[in-house]
């Protein structure tokens, strides 16, 4: 299969072990620190806050901290994600995809919040969210504790049959893969294992255990399987959008937290606060496209920066 893109999704879920040292809440932490200059900034952004509740953007920066893998960040191996197109129209792809998945979801799925994600549903209790928007699948600002979430790009944990409509949890579809597939997993480490790559993809490159590999298919209808997160090629589900720009809308400022901004699903919002006349922060390692949109660009650690705020506020 000469040509076909590795790459699944949207962002991206954790590989064990590959985190910081623990806290006291059960989260990861960064081993880095806050500059002088960088808590100065985060300052300067509560004072442009005002006081008032704001809405909170998240993206894949958020999680690498959790030892996810990310498609964008300065250290992320370049990759050219599956389309929905691909996916549902190329069989021989969608059973590449199914092994890969199928393998980094045994690896990943135990995925843990870290600070950053700690902080965030602090920021929900303290009162100082009009709610969370994230990019992520991950789904670990609920395992954290947030409840006002909005999961842009859909959830990792469910799996959807595209004829009709029923709904699956992933841990459901694992025991299913692994009833058609037995031995696959310890082939796969005999073979020497498989790196961990965004969105409980692997990088599985093996042809003979990828052809020999079975698919589920629905069991209520036989029908065409798909994890329940967008796809590039795929439309965030309109419901989804207009209760994210709903928090947008009564917020009086916008924080994104770790997106480079480079679809449009998460640029709208931005571009939405800015027409709405109100302040844009941005907190990112490297540039977005929202730069030119931003009262204040702060490069910074994302967890860092979270949990700083929170303990602010906190005062």
């Amino acid at each position: 299969m000469d040509g076909v893109r590795p790459g699944i999704g949207e962002t991206g879920f954790v590989r064990p072990g590959a985190a910081g040292p623990g806290a006291a809440d059960g989260s990861t932490v960064s081993a880095t620190r806050l500059t002088d200059g960088q808590t100065a900034s985060l300052d300067r952004v509560l004072e442009l806050f005002g006081g008032h509740p704001f809405a909170l953007l998240t993206g894949a920066g958020l999680s690498t901290d959790s030892g996810i893998p990310d498609y964008r960040g300065p250290n992320a191996t370049p990759r050219k994600p599956v389309t929905y197109q691909e996916f549902t129209g190329d069989p021989s792809l969608r059973q590449r995809y199914w092994a890969r998945n199928h393998l980094g979801w045994a690896q990943m799925h135990r995925a843990a919040p870290n600070a950053g994600h700690f902080a965030a549903a602090a920021l929900e209790r303290q009162g100082a969210l009009t709610g969370v928007i994230t990019q992520n699948v991950d789904r670990l600002h609920e395992d954290a504790g947030a409840a006002n979430v909005v999961d842009l790009h859909g959830r990792f944990d469910r799996v959807v049959c595209l004829q009709c409509g029923e709904e699956y949890s992933r841990d459901f579809i694992a025991t299913i893969l692994g009833e058609l597939n037995p031995g696959f997993l310890a082939a796969v480490a005999a073979a020497g294992g498989a790196g961990s790559a965004p969105d409980a993809d692997a990088d599985l490159e093996s042809e003979a255990l990828i052809a020999a590999f079975r698919v589920a298919s629905c069991p209520l209808c036989g029908g065409m399987l798909k994890p329940d997160f967008v796809f590039f090629g795929e439309n965030v589900p309109k419901d989804r959008v207009e209760r994210a720009f709903s928090m947008v809308d009564s917020a009086g400022a916008l924080l994104v937290a770790g997106s480079s901004l480079t679809v449009m699903s998460g640029l709208r919002f931005v571009r939405k606060a800015a027409k709405n006349g109100v302040p844009v922060a941005i907190v990112n390692r490297g540039a977005t496209r929202g730069d030119e949109l931003a009262t204040i660009k702060l490069e910074a650690g994302v967890g860092e920066s979270l949990s700083y705020l929170s303990t602010a506020l906190g005062r």
